[in-house]
């Protein structure tokens, strides 16, 4: 992922907006997610909108469609495809998390949906879940927009302020400061999306055992 990183800053703007889209849309719609979350990719957008390299409110606007187009497609196979699909090889070694993100989807409904944005592994399954479990469609949708509107409005902002506050501090305290800041933002990004993970590998973790 961090060649992934590094490429995204160094390339235009207009380049980086479209491979941003694309790890968004693929992470659910074909378990990019499992080795790309498109998370990580939406963080580094919210850095290059605040560098004036993006449109915010285009790189907001395209990773909100995006996740939800995404996630339908996700929905789809998972309808069509049903058993055939926790039997794939992409899933089959994550069983037991499966297990509990099946579990999680029949205690909370369209809730666990909305709530599956929050963590890498589940934003990747949730959607093709739902589908197999022939959730209707009309309630996937309105869960599924709601959360792609708040996780992608969120994340972009955060990476956004992350951008902003570096550039403020180079203004003021020079460039030394700057980049003590701009690596204490980056690890902090790290640290904030390893912690994302732990979470989701303790939920899959619980939901398996119970």
């Amino acid at each position: 992922m961090s060649a992934v990183v590094d490429w995204l800053t160094a390339v235009s703007g207009p380049l980086a907006l479209v491979v941003i889209a694309l790890l968004v849309f693929t992470e659910a719609a074909l378990f990019v997610g499992f080795v790309l979350p498109g998370e990580t990719a939406v963080l580094i957008g919210g850095v290059l909108a605040a560098a004036g390299r993006i449109s915010l409110i285009v790189l907001m606007l395209v990773v909100v469609a995006t996740a939800i187009l995404g996630d339908t497609l996700g929905y789809e196979v998972g309808r069509h495809l049903g058993p055939k699909l926790l039997q794939s090889r992409p899933l089959r070694r994550h069983q037991q998390r499966i297990d509990g993100a099946q579990r999680f989807l029949r205690e909370r409904g369209g809730w666990a949906v909305f709530l599956a944005r929050g963590t890498a592994f589940l934003r990747a399954v949730m959607p093709a879940l739902a589908g197999s479990s022939r959730m209707p469609y009309g309630r996937f949708l309105a869960f599924n927009a709601a959360g792609g509107l708040v996780w992608g409005v969120g994340v972009v902002l955060l990476g956004f302020f992350a951008g902003q506050s570096y550039a403020a501090v180079q203004g003021v305290l020079g460039k030394v400061s700057a980049a003590l800041v701009a690596v204490v933002v980056v690890v902090g990004l790290v640290l904030w999306r390893r912690s994302r993970h732990r979470q989701d590998d303790g939920v899959g973790a619980d939901d398996a055992a119970g």
